[in-house]
């Protein structure tokens, strides 16, 4: 009896010894460096732009304009620093110098900066004032320094990279830790050079000899992410809208990159399974149509619906979320933007404030070794140095959470030990409904996290089921959520006739609207069927969910003339198209741009105009941009007279409505648009919609 206990105590020690030698999953290559990895923790911070441009009233300056117009009233970086902590952002990144090459700092190599301008009497420096800031409340901060420079005379020429690297070289000794240091991929184009006025290309592959300019970052801030198209510590989503993709890689092929190439959005924006480093993505996005102030956006502040989506598609899929705020003219953050914000933070606690998953039950089709090191239950331990993980062999595998009851959800969140890399191809989701397994998503890539919106499910068990990946799957974190209905602003749009429709956000939801300027509440005009706006119109509108009295926010629209009598035909007379003037965004007219000229829309009576606005292609494939523009008008279709040149700024980029005004109002019945550029040089120009300003 004796011997069978002691032989019985020997197994045990030899199972406890097996289990607790059990090799760890070896990396699966590219990895995150210890930075990279603090970096995507952060998961949310802000960009703050504020410049000359603030003052001038354009996305692009064009590098001539005097210091003098930076005169902020009430400048508060303070506020800046405040409102993005009460967000729960965790840092800040200031546009220290943009395109136009105006310095927020005193630089020393440049007389285009804040001390020749009356702000504090040239004695101010915004850069210094932030890093104080962000000290104070306990963000990180860093920098935004356009390699580009519309100002400087050497720019193209080799004596302007000593330049560049001299006022980086400021910026990363005389402001405390940089967390990141942010390079635009826009370079080269027209500027104002010093006085040239001209047309300056570089060759982005090799003009401004990152190899070096990195060194320094890394010699002077060694901690600090670089980002750029390429990296090459973290890279640009693609896109402006804050998106990332259902298919989101952190490995990127990074030598095969270069910052500003054309094709970088369609073959290398969504990382690659094959990349050969770790370079993860970033989506910025601006909480405005434009990245800085402009009056005419205070009623374009994005709603909660539409931050919220970014939210869901930017963290929930593999990438960090850069909002930026526009600091508006008195050198504050708006009270309109301030406000939505505290929305989507209000919003998101709501949406992740139970946890249904925690702790819970859970068994495995898999565990590595046997051992407890790697078992089911570290998916749901609230532990992120934890992980369930499979033998090496074992690819295709599941993980089972059981509620123990029928559990009302519509969140699901899950995330990957990205620390040995990311592994995940293919995984879906399975809820047991009523005794009955039913499969209820499908996705590909997880990473970093992957959060799914799901229609309500109501189930007692979830499985998640590894269905391919890149070794054997390392799950950290799984978690369930039950987010209440969204009381948002609704859905507006105008047809051609000049109907309006106004879409509630949510199933249930009351739409009230105004037509006066007034403030619409349940006494106002009850939304049922489309109604028509021909002339200027301020329409307001709310959504209200009777069951909790809730309100969304006021959406204001300003609708001018309606379009029901325009249509386009060529300059003698025949009709061709409707899709340029048919109030539908989403639909595009492709015109070729040695012919556009050729084409004429008739307004169907004689207006007087102040402006126009033209939105370019609303697609997923951004193409046929007009970059370069004249505009022109006439009374009788044959004699036209030029009322606008210019240029569309950061359009190919964030290609949103444009709007320009005119030195003068003008009567007209006639316009055209023709493409002086389009972008990538191309024939072909896309327009979306063509519109006139008259009020």
């Amino acid at each position: 009896m004796k011997s069978v206990t002691i032989s019985l105590l020997i197994l045990v020690v030899v199972i406890v010894q097996s289990c607790s030698s059990v090799e760890p999953p070896k990396p699966n290559y590219p990895i995150p460096t210890e930075h990279q990895m603090a970096w995507q923790e952060m998961e949310f911070y802000g960009f703050i732009h504020f410049s000359i441009n603030t003052f001038t009233d354009v996305e692009w300056g064009y590098g001539d304009k005097s210091p003098e117009l930076f005169n902020p009233t009430e400048l508060n970086v303070r506020q800046w620093v405040k409102v993005a902590k009460e967000a729960g952002m965790k840092g800040l990144i200031l546009t220290d110098k943009h395109h136009d090459g105006f310095c927020l700092w005193p630089s020393e190599y440049t007389d285009y900066s804040v001390k020749n301008s009356p702000w504090k009497n040239g004695k101010g420096d915004v850069v210094k004032e932030l890093a104080e800031a962000c000290k104070e409340y306990g963000l990180k901060m860093g920098i935004y320094l356009s390699p580009w420079d519309r100002n400087h005379a050497d720019y193209g020429k080799p004596e302007y990279i000593e330049y560049f690297r001299n006022q980086l070289t400021e910026l990363l000794t005389n402001y405390g830790d940089i967390f990141e240091v942010w390079f635009d991929g826009a370079n080269g184009g027209d500027g104002y050079y010093g006085g040239a006025n001209e047309v300056r290309t570089v060759d982005k592959k090799t003009y401004y000899d990152w190899e070096n300019t990195n060194a320094l970052i890394r010699k002077l801030q060694p901690n600090a992410i670089i980002w750029s198209d390429n990296g090459p510590d973290a890279r640009w989503v693609g896109n402006e809208h804050g998106f990332s993709y259902d298919t989101t890689w952190s490995p990127l092929l990074r030598d095969s990159i270069y910052g500003g190439m054309p094709e970088y959005k369609t073959k290398y924006a969504f990382g690659q399974e094959n990349g050969t480093h770790w370079v993860p993505a970033e989506a910025d996005v601006s909480i405005r149509p434009g990245w800085y102030y402009h009056k005419s956006e205070d009623n374009k502040v994005k709603t909660l619906k539409e931050l919220l989506n970014i939210y869901y598609n930017s963290i929930g899929k593999n990438s960090t979320f850069l909002l930026n705020l526009p600091v508006d003219r008195r050198g504050i953050v708006n009270e309109n933007d301030e406000r939505q914000l505290k929305k989507l933070t209000a919003q998101l606690k709501v949406d992740f404030a139970n946890n249904l998953a925690l702790k819970v039950k859970t068994t495995a089709s898999n565990v590595r070794g046997s051992s407890s090191t790697y078992n089911a239950d570290n998916a749901v331990d609230n532990d992120k140095n934890t992980y369930w993980a499979t033998d090496d062999n074992i690819i295709k595998s599941s993980i089972t959470i059981d509620f123990e009851k029928p559990t009302l959800f519509n969140r699901f969140l899950i995330q990957e030990y990205i620390q040995l890399g990311q592994r995940v191809k293919q995984f879906s989701l399975e809820a047991e409904i009523n005794g009955k397994w039913k499969t209820i998503d499908n996705q590909t890539t997880i990473g970093y996290k992957r959060i799914l919106r799901l229609a309500e499910v109501t189930a007692t068990k979830i499985r998640i089921n590894i269905e391919d990946a890149r070794g054997c799957p390392l799950i950290s974190n799984i978690e369930v959520y039950h987010a209440p209905i969204i009381v948002d602003a609704p859905k507006i749009s105008r047809n051609k006739k000049g109907e309006i429709s106004l879409q509630a956000p949510e199933e249930g939801l009351i739409v009230y609207y105004t037509l006066n300027g007034e403030t619409p509440t349940t006494a106002s005009s009850k939304y049922s069927i489309p109604f028509l706006i021909e002339h200027p119109t301020v329409l307001k509108t709310i959504s209200i969910d009777p069951a909790t009295d809730r309100t969304s926010d006021i959406i204001t629209e300003n609708f001018d003339i309606s379009k029901n009598l325009w249509k386009i035909t060529t300059l003698k007379g025949a009709p061709i198209t409707e899709q340029a003037i048919d109030e539908n965004p989403l639909t595009n007219w492709i015109a070729n741009k040695h012919t556009l000229s050729n084409y004429k829309i008739d307004l169907g009576k004689t207006t007087d105009i102040k402006g126009f606005t033209y939105t370019p292609t609303q697609g997923k494939r951004v193409s046929g941009v007009i970059t370069h523009y004249i505009f022109y008008g006439s009374i009788d279709g044959k004699s036209w007279i030029q009322l606008s040149k210019g240029e569309f700024s950061n359009i190919v980029s964030n290609p949103i409505q444009q709007k320009v005004l005119f030195k003068k109002t003008t009567s007209v019945k006639y316009i055209k648009l023709i493409a002086n550029k389009i972008m990538n040089d191309k024939d072909q120009a896309t327009i979306a919609e063509i519109g006139v300003i008259t009020k």
